[in-house]
């Protein structure tokens, strides 16, 4: 297969494992993709939670679907269940299929089995991967496939996949913290809701994934937030409020979240206390927490009018580390950081 005809089947397990980046937590996102002997796409998989079946298994999963006619795995999420289904009925459909995984499949079997050892069974005869998997516990996977006969190639678009895997390799030995933020058009960030409901729906999933949520002093005096994962029925994390001065009003809903911790203090250093750190605000925190953050969420709403407050004079220039473009646009970003002249 041409380079360039490999490219188009990590794109799409790149892409969909973005739309995962952060839920999986403490796992990392992974994509996966399952190609067919004229190069056509049988499935696309993504990792999507930590202790559910992994990219490969749901991209083997709905290509053996989509190859035998047989649905009664199409719905299962479960990672045993797929694992044993897919071995007892397979009956050597995958043949002639090939893969394409962001992350090197996992060698150990954990709280899930072991995605090289189905890959292995089901008989795929080639593995495009990006990355080579940083944690020696799962690393070993392709050795385990080349073994078996199945030609692995590593480096297949790596530096994309090098950025998608950013966060899990972090926050193994320091915190990850990125800021999130939702603007309009006409780049006002106050005057009331601004995003989509999915868009605050992702926000409420992070939220319930992340360990520690910090908030400037003055949006809590004025929006006297609740800063929970409600919307999807999820935890709610610690709060660290940002703020020289302890007068806030303690019936508000944010104190009263059974067991949550919340932090009044003048210093941001308590972040480092967390291994995933999301910062809410505007333009004050977002240059207070510029020395904390690795990465910066925003979600541009498509909107013009009903706020008169933006960013200020913030100057900041970001690379887009990938886009979504749904009810909303949602850029996940980096800081560029330029060398001294």
């Amino acid at each position: 297969m041409k380079p360039s005809a490999r490219a188009h089947p990590m794109r799409l397990a790149l892409d969909v494992a973005w739309e995962f980046q952060l839920l999986t937590f403490p796992n990392p996102a992974v994509g996966a993709v399952c190609v067919g002997p004229s190069g056509e796409i049988l499935s696309v998989g993504a990792h999507k939670k930590a202790g559910g079946p992994h990219a490969e298994v749901y991209a083997l999963r709905d290509a053996y679907v989509r190859l035998s006619g047989d649905s009664m795995i199409a719905e299962c999420d479960d990672s045993h269940a797929i694992h044993d289904y897919l071995r007892t009925h397979h009956n050597g459909i995958f043949e002639h299929v090939s893969m394409a995984v962001t992350l090197e499949p996992c060698s150990h079997s954990g709280k899930t089995p072991s995605c090289a050892m189905l890959i292995r069974d089901m008989g795929i005869k080639s593995l495009d991967i990006a990355c080579k998997d940083p944690n020696p516990a799962a690393a070993g996977g392709a050795r385990m496939l080349s073994d078996a006969g199945t030609e692995c190639r590593f480096g297949v678009m790596e530096e994309e996949g090098k950025a998608l895997l950013e966060p899990f390799v972090r926050w193994q030995n320091r915190t990850f913290a990125f800021f999130k933020w939702a603007q309009r058009l006409d780049g006002t960030v106050d005057g009331g809701i601004i995003s989509s409901e999915g868009s605050r729906i992702h926000v409420h999933a992070l939220r319930d994934k992340c360990d520690l949520l910090v908030i400037g002093g003055n949006t809590v005096r004025c929006d006297r937030p609740t800063l929970d994962a409600r919307l999807i029925g999820g935890r709610a994390p610690d709060v660290l409020i940002y703020s020289r001065t302890d007068d806030f009003d303690r019936s508000i809903p944010l104190f009263n979240v059974e067991g949550r911790k919340v932090y009044v203090e003048s210093s941001l250093e308590r972040m480092r206390d967390y291994r995933l750190v999301m910062i809410e605000g505007g333009a004050g925190m977002m240059a207070s927490c510029a020395l904390y953050c690795d990465w910066h969420l925003g979600y541009v709403a498509p909107k013009f009018g009903g706020g008169s407050v933006g960013m200020g004079s913030i100057t900041e220039e970001f690379e887009v580390l990938h886009a979504t473009i749904s009810d909303d646009i949602r850029l996940w970003m980096k800081t560029i950081r330029k060398k001294p002249e």
